[in-house]
């Protein structure tokens, strides 16, 4: 497991959980995570998974089977441990949206909480 151990090291973990989703790579996308994950949507705050095992069987139910599954990044901003990510999301077919998430990243160099920004 990536320890953080400089600035940079909340962005590679973001990145690598990225590349690992655009691979559909289970694996590798839920070890960026750290095994107490909290995952939240703005503005309600409401907290929508719990757990590296939810985080992991809702994406292999809800994203990774779909064959054109790709987000792009549009734009990011690391602040320390803190990371924005602004994507361009391909779901099936048309089907796309726009996602922003605000990664946290603990000193063991895993995401530990996500915030999904609601589109208003």
């Amino acid at each position: 497991m990536p320890v953080l151990s400089s600035d940079n090291a909340a962005e590679r973990i973001v990145q690598a959980q990225l590349d690992a989703y655009n691979a559909r790579n289970l694996e590798a996308f839920a070890a960026c995570y750290a095994e107490d994950v909290k995952v939240y949507r703005l503005p309600s705050m409401a907290q929508v998974l719990s757990g590296r095992a939810a985080l992991a069987e809702h994406y292999a139910s809800q994203r990774f089977h779909l064959p054109r599954l790709h987000a792009a990044l549009l734009h990011r901003i690391v602040q320390g441990k803190r990371v924005i990510d602004h994507e361009d999301v391909t779901l099936d077919g048309d089907n796309r949206l726009r996602a922003v998430a605000i990664y946290d990243v603990n000193a063991d160099g895993l995401i530990a909480a996500v915030w999904f920004v609601d589109a208003e």
